[in-house]
């Protein structure tokens, strides 16, 4: 029971400390990638330290989970747990960690489902507004959507076939490597996967918004896949067409005046793109994967410290 409870604060601990300390950091601006990844493996932490939680919690009370964890480990491993106890709460906690996994389940399920609804409806109006060419198989592949109108856009939709989606006043706004850059940005989006990111940030954070760490999960995730979809079309086309890319195709949405607006990020991020700050070494950029890929660890070494111990 002692390795459950111990699972489980260090669970909690880290919801609570990691979205501080990851927000101190200056590099996730110069390296949005790398982020990505650290905010996955301490996600990745926490959600381990609740599950291995609720396993030795379940094992505690009841013999029928006891026998089916421990059933190919020595006697002497069994006792290091010390796992028998008249005590209800091992039962109480066993069920509400795994009502917590059920409705992540359930949230993550009701998100993909949401996801997918929109996307067929966009599919369908797009289908509608652009037909497929005489001799074009739909799903065939990467396609580019030309749509009439006058508001400069473009977007990609996800799906197991991404499509390119880009507004006729985008193409009569956007010249040469600005059009490149814009149409390599949504493509970044698309060949990266970034739409699961999101989803499951969504589904974390509506799950259990009293959870600080899954809410700055969905935040950060919606602010660095978007600087790494910027970092993918600077690298073909450079900083300051990228950032001239953004300008062009926004201006007229009122981003870069007083005010807040939904799309408040765009200053920042041309302000980046035009800073041009140099990126982290890639000895730093190792290291700090590295570390990353360890946070995950360090629940399954608190839970097998018993059982090694046993066995020396």
């Amino acid at each position: 029971m002692l390795v459950s409870l111990v699972l489980l604060a260090l669970g909690a601990l880290a919801a609570v400390l990691a979205p501080r300390l990851v927000s101190r950091a200056k590099w996730p601006e110069r390296e949005p990638i790398v982020a990505l990844w650290v905010w996955q493996c301490v996600v990745a932490a926490v959600l381990l330290s609740f599950a291995l939680s609720m396993v030795f919690s379940a094992a505690a009370a009841w013999q029928l989970v006891r026998g089916r964890v421990f059933a190919p480990a020595p006697r002497a491993v069994v006792d290091a747990y010390s796992l028998g106890t008249e005590s209800p709460w091992p039962a109480v906690l066993a069920t509400v960690l795994a009502f917590g996994g059920l409705w992540t389940a359930a949230m993550l399920t009701r998100e993909v489902r949401g996801a997918r609804a929109r996307r067929r409806s966009r599919r369908a109006e797009l289908l509608e507004r652009a037909p497929l060419l005489p001799g074009e198989e739909p799903g065939s592949g990467e396609r580019l959507v030309v749509l009439e109108g006058e508001r400069p856009d473009a977007w990609w939709l996800a799906g197991s076939t991404p499509q390119l989606v880009i507004t006729t006043g985008a193409l009569r706004r956007l010249k040469g490597g600005r059009l490149d850059a814009v149409l390599a940005h949504e493509q970044g989006h698309a060949r990266a996967r970034h739409d699961w990111l999101l989803h499951c940030s969504s589904a974390l954070a509506n799950g259990f918004p009293q959870i600080p760490v899954f809410a700055a999960f969905r935040d950060e995730m919606h602010r660095l896949v978007e600087l790494a979809a910027d970092d993918v079309a600077s690298k073909r086309f450079g900083r300051m067409t990228t950032a001239l890319a953004l300008v062009e195709l926004n201006e007229d949405r009122g981003v870069f005046g007083p005010g807040t607006t939904p799309d408040a990020q765009l200053p920042q991020r041309v302000n980046r793109l035009l800073a041009a700050a140099p990126r982290l070494t890639p000895a730093r950029r190792l290291r700090l994967t590295a570390a990353a890929a360890l946070v995950p660890v360090v629940p399954l070494l608190v839970a097998f410290v018993p059982a090694l111990r046993a066995l020396t």
